[in-house]
């Protein structure tokens, strides 16, 4: 099975320095511009947006207000 994505970032591209996580982000983003990739432009949001959203609120909310302290 392939890996995904994040499992790329996350064993791979996240241990490069900083010069050649640009450089890499740069070439995939020149591959993809002259490929015949079709890109969604929809308004609609998908489920998996919704929750992708729904997680990254809920960690941004405990960042912000973790639960050892209290709010008033």
């Amino acid at each position: 099975m392939a890996p995904t994505a994040q499992e790329v970032f996350t064993e791979t591209v996240r241990a490069l320095p900083a010069r050649e996580r640009l450089r890499l982000a740069a070439l995939i983003l020149q591959e993809l511009a002259q490929s015949d990739v079709v890109v969604d432009r929809s308004d609609a949001w998908t489920e998996q947006d919704q929750r992708d959203l729904t997680a990254v609120s809920l960690r941004y909310a405990a960042e912000l207000y973790p639960e050892k302290e209290e709010l008033v």
